[in-house]
């Protein structure tokens, strides 16, 4: 029985249209484009292939792990672009404006060894959706009423790029919603804010500038803060007694500068507190015995300071810290029956008065400062050593010697006096 027209007319409508349609041919057919095939944005789409980015593939695919980078929304019928990282770019890239203008949906901007000269003009529409930026080895050269204008950040990093501002605060005071902020290796002047306006701060890393003058006690309104990097600046005075107010501190540093004064006790307050580096400072004064009662602290560095008096600890304190360093303060000693000189502390025993032994006039015999021997083997061998010297005396080469020099000198002046009678 043959088919019915009706029933071919529908089997024909279920096959795929290239299949009856020109299907006979065994040709391959030409896969689509990449600029067809994305789903991006073709106006963004565009905006990339001016900036030199590769859109070979669907930039809309998983982001590469090193290099240049996208992720992407899921909006339909076209996707944009919410982050964006360039990476190892080309001196010569100039991004236009119009690419920068077509990029309004971006809520992250990334720069990683870029050196390319510095976007003119941001248009405001990115600038207000921009939640991230980041700057690592790039862009030659940023002011700060340029970074400024990055109101609505969250998440702010300026790594290792000179910024020319009068102070940190010109760049964050506008910034209400910060919650990390990093603008290390940068050369900024200026002072550490008095004013702080992202409360929610969690993260702040000013390290490695040019920062002078105190740090405010207004610091201590940074309640969220847990991370606090003010290290290799210029920054002099003493550390504020507000520190203590500062509850979710973990990590702290201020090494590198020329603080001065004791350890304020507000710090015994900072119960979460695990990193603390006050090294190469001025302060001084004696070690805290508070800090055997900070339990959570695995990280201390107090060394190249000017501590002075007992060091007020014992082994097990020690066995505690990950890291613990001390060393490098003239005025402070061990108590050699508490601690042994094996621990190699970096600071001499203590001598019968709580003074630093005196180290060896050669010390380049010894590899490290507190291989002094004990206070009271120390001071035994200089007794040892006087009563040594009285015991034996001079040799008996001198003394024989002396002795005959005597009776000769004696012996002429006999004969003269003798000569001189008998005459």
């Amino acid at each position: 029985m043959e088919p019915r027209p009706t029933a071919l007319l529908i089997l024909l409508a279920l096959l795929p249209f290239d299949t009856w349609i020109g299907g006979a041919s065994n040709a391959p057919s030409r896969p689509p484009s990449a600029a067809q095939g994305s789903t991006l944005d073709p106006r963004q789409l565009t905006a990339l292939q001016s900036m030199g980015f590769p859109t070979a593939a669907d930039p809309c695919a998983d982001p590469a792990p090193h290099g240049n980078a996208t992720a992407c929304d899921n909006e339909a019928p076209f996707r944009h672009l919410v982050s964006l990282r360039l990476a190892n770019c080309s001196p010569d890239l100039d991004i236009p404006t119009t690419a920068l203008r077509a990029l309004s949906t971006l809520r992250s901007l990334a720069f990683l060894r870029c050196p390319i000269p510095v976007p003119r003009h941001l248009p405001g529409p990115l600038t207000a959706s921009l939640r991230s930026f980041s700057c690592d080895a790039s862009l030659r050269h940023l002011t700060g009423v340029w970074l400024s204008r990055f109101q609505n950040l969250t998440d702010l990093s300026v790594v290792g790029v000179p910024v020319s501002a009068s102070g940190p605060a010109v760049i964050l005071s506008q910034m209400h919603h910060l919650r990390s902020a990093t603008i290390s290796a940068t050369n900024l002047s200026g002072v550490v804010p008095h004013h702080w306006n992202a409360l929610g701060l969690v993260h702040l890393n000013l390290s490695s500038n040019l920062l002078n003058g105190r740090i405010p006690s207004s610091i201590s309104v940074l309640g969220f803060i847990q991370t606090l990097d003010l290290s290799s600046n210029a920054l002099t005075g003493s550390l504020p007694d507000t520190i203590g107010d500062l509850a979710a501190l973990k990590h702290a540093s201020f090494a590198r500068n020329s603080l001065s004064g004791p350890i304020p006790d507000s710090i015994s307050q900072l119960s979460a507190l695990v990193h603390l580096d006050l090294s190469s400072n001025q302060f001084n004064g004696s070690i805290p015995k508070f800090l055997a009662e900070m339990k959570g602290l695995k990280l201390l560095n107090l060394e190249n300071n000017n501590f002075q008096g007992v060091f007020p600890f014992n082994a097990s304190f020690l066995r505690r810290f990950e890291v613990f360093k001390v060393g490098g303060n003239n005025n402070l000693c061990y108590n050699h029956t508490q601690l042994s000189s094996s621990l190699k502390l970096g600071i001499a025993p203590c001598d019968r008065y709580g003074l630093p032994v005196s180290p060896p006039a050669d010390r380049s015999t010894r590899a490290d400062s507190s291989d002094y021997s004990d206070d009271s083997s120390d001071e035994g061998s200089r007794d040892a050593g006087s009563n040594g010297a009285s015991h034996h005396g001079p040799s008996k080469l001198v003394l024989g010697v002396a002795i005959g020099l005597s009776c000769f000198v004696f012996l002429v002046i006999f004969l003269v006096c003798f000569s001189k009678v008998c005459s």
